[in-house]
């Protein structure tokens, strides 16, 4: 029998996750049934997102439960198959959680192929796979991009951000990113083609940013909120456009419920902008057309992009919290197995 090893969410954290929120448990996996496949998992993703799930709070999705499998996107290898959908030696990207192996039914909605030509195996859970998606979502149909507009995006050298601002160049935009620290900001404009991008670790963000963005804001990316929110809010144009993907720098507040969020920060404006929160799975239906998008603009140079890996599922919880802080230089990655069908 195959072992798989899981790793759990032992109690829920208050601020920062700490190694005993985690649990690592290792069991049997069971015999396969009929449509069901086998999946050596390679690649874990490690996202923002997850923090909030580790909370007891309402939100846009059920909260874990003590005991639950840390929640999460892999791709991996089918190792054997009990089903005409997929093969031995097919990709999958499957959304089932921290764990090493999965037992899947083939027709599961969390299951689906991957198709090579689009990008490598680690691409699909990253530019290609559900944060290149968000980003292309978010930008084109919450952001509704016009040609000459001026859009700033936070974590502008992290998976969502980067192809933001490339997406928005690509659709004539002037593109000034936000992002800690001088590699980062020198990668964001030399290597992604930013117009601009501003360190908000140089402790003058909001004079920066009004610098480099003479005309004002048409579209802000919310990935970070607090300070850098602030910062942005008073630059927005009559009739601008919020997309809030995520606050970041809300995630290990010991009290989200009472924490100060891009919406509180935007409604006290005198010209209050168009702005939402959005999921990536309001357009489930055209996932594989963004990828096949993304795929294309990525084998013709137009989109670039750096990962962040990091070696062995042990290493899940420290590598995310260092995520969560922005240790990461673009996607942060977990290497889970070799990518070898045996």
């Amino acid at each position: 029998m195959t072992q798989n090893t899981q790793v759990l969410l032992a109690k829920r954290p208050h601020g920062e996750p700490t190694d005993d929120c985690f649990k690592y448990v290792t069991v049997e996996t069971p015999a396969l049934e009929e449509n069901q496949v086998l999946i050596k998992v390679v690649w874990l993703s490690l996202d923002p997102y997850m923090r909030g799930r580790m909370n007891d709070m309402k939100s846009y999705v059920a909260s874990l439960e003590v005991g639950d499998v840390m929640t999460g996107e892999s791709t991996g290898i089918v190792v054997e198959s009990k089903s005409d959908k997929y093969k031995v030696g097919d990709r999958v990207a499957a959304h089932m959680g921290w764990q090493t192996t999965i037992v899947a039914n083939a027709d599961d909605p969390r299951l689906m192929p991957v198709d090579l030509d689009n990008g490598t195996l680690s691409a699909h859970i990253g530019v290609v796979g559900m944060p290149g998606r968000t980003a292309y979502f978010g930008l084109t149909d919450v952001g509704k991009p016009v040609a000459g507009e001026t859009l700033v995006v936070a974590a502008a050298s992290g998976a969502v951000g980067s192809v933001v601002g490339q997406i928005a160049k690509l659709k004539g935009l002037r593109a000034v990113g936000i992002a800690g620290g001088p590699d980062k900001c020198r990668y964001v404009k030399e290597e992604l083609g930013f117009d601009d991008c501003i360190d908000y670790k140089a402790g003058n963000l909001a004079e920066e940013l009004a610098r480099a963005c003479p005309d004002g804001i048409d579209i802000y990316f919310e990935n970070v909120g607090g300070d850098v929110t602030r910062a942005v809010a008073p630059l927005l144009n009559p009739g601008a456009r919020v997309p809030i993907c995520g606050y970041v720098s809300n995630y290990n507040d010991e009290d989200m419920a009472s924490a100060i969020t891009p919406f509180h920060i935007l409604k006290e404006l005198d010209n209050v902008p168009e702005h939402r929160f959005f999921v990536v799975t309001e357009w489930h239906a055209q996932w594989i057309e963004a990828t096949k998008q993304l795929g294309a603009w990525i084998k013709e140079g137009k989109i670039k992009y750096r990962e962040s890996i990091g070696e062995g599922i042990e290493n899940a919880p420290e590598l995310f919290r260092g995520m969560l802080k922005g240790r990461n230089f673009g996607k942060q990655l977990v290497r889970v197995a070799d990518e070898t069908v045996g």
